[in-house]
């Protein structure tokens, strides 16, 4: 008899500890990882404010910080650092988290989430149609936004350090990659 694997669900995912590390399931396995570092955390703000700030005055949504779980599936839990809504998918926020895709995941990369956000996540929020997804890149010093395609995610934009780029979805902001980078640094 072959041995099957067990898939995690929703409801085993509630039932994970509260250890201090992030936990998510990707397509019914666990995925753990520890606590992010203080730049990655200063990163997730930067970007937070900026998005935040640039979608309320604009009425274009919501936005919404980390941890915040995404329920794509009901063997697919993830915890992006940062999501938007566009306001058509306002209805997906329940008291769970996000019911289904946001407009926008954001994942501002780690040493031991490379990997993982790069590879693993890409192909799960293609196959789930997430239509937008950001790579904050704190090494490069970049942040990539890929958009899906009928073939996946293609890159459609990048902004890396000392320049000023939009981004999709949301053309009319500009990005200012060297205040990322100061910010990240602590000296924002």
């Amino acid at each position: 008899m072959a041995d099957r694997a067990i898939l995690l669900t929703y409801r085993d995912y509630c039932e994970l500890p509260d250890d201090g590390r992030r936990y998510e399931i990707h397509d019914g396995e666990l995925s753990g990882t520890p606590a992010p570092n203080p730049r990655h955390q200063r990163l997730v703000g930067a970007i937070y404010r900026i998005l935040f700030a640039h979608v309320r005055s604009g009425g274009l949504g919501e936005v919404l910080l980390s941890p915040i779980d995404v329920i794509l599936s009901d063997i697919a839990i993830v915890q992006p650092d940062v999501v938007y809504l566009e306001r058509s998918r306002a209805g997906a926020v329940s008291s769970r988290g996000i019911e289904g895709t946001p407009t926008l995941a954001v994942e501002i990369l780690s040493p031991w989430t490379v990997a993982i956000d790069r590879q693993r996540k890409h192909q799960l929020y293609a196959r789930y149609g997430v239509p937008f997804y950001w790579i904050v890149d704190a090494e490069a010093r970049s942040v990539e936004a890929h958009a899906l395609g009928p073939a996946g995610y293609a890159r459609a934009g990048r902004v890396a350090d000392g320049e000023r780029a939009a981004l999709p979805p949301l053309g009319d902001l500009v990005l200012d990659a060297a205040a990322l980078w100061r910010e990240a640094a602590g000296e924002g």
